[in-house]
């Protein structure tokens, strides 16, 4: 499930470095975990939606691909991001 434009809009305020930054790892970290959250919900109520699942499943490692990556280039910001959007237990 896609996100609505405010709520984009916040995240990218919310996790810019400054205000021209809109495309830096952490603000597509939580995108992609506003994406995830939406789909989750979405299989709340639709179990047997296979396509929605497949997708969830690339939102997933792409995700992944860029934590490594930020925890690679910076351990502090890694475990500060992954406190905010509440990941990985």
């Amino acid at each position: 499930m896609s996100i609505k434009k405010e709520t984009k809009k916040e995240l990218i305020d919310k996790f810019s470095k400054d205000k021209n930054d809109t495309g830096s790892a952490e603000i597509q970290i939580a995108i992609l975990s506003e994406r995830i959250n939406n789909l989750i919900e979405h299989f709340k109520f639709h179990k047997h939606d296979k396509h929605s699942k497949r997708g969830l499943v690339s939102l997933v490692n792409n995700r992944k691909k860029l934590l490594n990556y930020v925890s690679k280039k910076d351990n502090k910001r890694y475990q500060e991001l992954i406190k905010e959007l509440k990941i990985r237990g």
